[in-house]
């Protein structure tokens, strides 16, 4: 058993302590409080006045699938040999051996939501794992947390190289409608499916998860219009919905809040390196919480260093 003592603990649940201890055994926290009596065998470290806080989660990275020394080597974050990919999972690229777990422990982030790329309309989907550990069967929180989308420049830059749909945003916005409507088509199939079975189409079954809202789309989207597209499918299809980074979200900041909608804002250390991100500020998130929308911080590694995103949320309440 380990007890930190004299120190100076955020709980995130209300009660906080100028002087306070955390009993620790196998791993797990115990207690925490100013007046706990501390058993006989425990290892005593007086941590003199620090700051001892939860650990920080990041809600929207590439940790693992954007390698930062690697270039194909260690890029599995986009697979762009099609612009619709749902049966993807992010789950099964992470390489935790990747450099950036450790950065990221190293900065207090113990939790990370990693999503594929925004090459695709549809990426794949999400998952959650803690930072620390050496395969990311046991690292895992949450298989699957989310489907990515991607409205916006990135889809349509990378397919329009190709001479591929999609080249514009009205071609984004049908190629999802369409993948909906088809997932929707293929789960009322397999709902009243008598004689012969429906061929199971893993896509299909993982989109069926938002339809049937267990998970979210989280959606790609700087711009306010592309927001706005994103909100308009999901209202049309009756599906929970996640904005991802944001960026001109203060602008919108009545809509997301009337919707229901959460935002992970960032990345926030960035160049102006697109046209979408031209209206980003810091003032973003502080924004949306005043107008009464869940956020949440992202670095979305590699862009920024994950090690940095206490820094992303000091900037965010200055």
């Amino acid at each position: 058993m380990l007890a930190l003592t004299n120190g100076r603990i955020v709980t995130m649940a209300g009660t906080d302590y100028e002087r306070g201890t955390v009993l620790i055994r196998d791993d797990k926290i115990l207690a925490v409080g100013d007046r706990l009596d501390i058993p006989s065998e425990a290892e005593v470290l007086d941590v003199g006045g620090q700051w001892i806080l939860p650990g920080l989660i990041d809600a929207h990275c590439h940790l693992g699938l954007y390698e930062e020394i690697y270039r194909v080597e260690g890029n599995d974050a986009n697979e762009t040999s099609n612009p619709l990919t749902p049966e993807l999972r992010a789950l099964d690229g992470i390489n935790p051996f990747d450099e950036g777990f450790r950065d990221a422990l190293a900065g207090g982030v113990t939790c990370v939501g990693v999503c594929p790329g925004s090459a695709n309309v549809i990426g794949g989907a999400c998952t959650a794992v803690k930072t620390w550990g050496s395969t990311v069967d046991r690292m895992v929180v949450k298989e699957i947390t989310g489907m990515k989308i991607a409205f916006g420049e990135n889809p349509k830059r990378v397919y329009g190289e190709q001479k591929k749909t999609p080249v514009t945003r009205m071609a984004v916005a049908a190629l999802l409608r369409q993948k909906l409507a088809q997932a929707r088509e293929y789960l009322q199939k397999r709902a009243g499916e008598a004689g012969e079975p429906v061929p199971v189409d893993y896509g299909l079954e993982q989109l069926s998860l938002v339809l049937r809202r267990e998970i979210p789309l989280r959606a790609h989207a700087h711009r306010a219009d592309d927001i706005m597209t994103a909100l308009r499918l999901a209202r049309e299809f009756q599906v929970p919905l996640v904005i991802e980074h944001c960026t001109e979200g203060h602008l919108l900041a009545e809509e997301l809040q009337a919707a229901g909608v959460p935002a992970v804002v960032g990345p926030g250390l960035t160049s102006r390196a697109k046209v979408e991100l031209k209206e980003r500020t810091f003032k973003t998130p502080g924004v949306l919480a005043r107008a009464g929308v869940k956020v949440a911080l992202c670095t979305d590694h590699p862009e920024v260093p994950i090690q940095y995103l206490s820094l992303c949320a000091a900037l965010a309440v200055r």
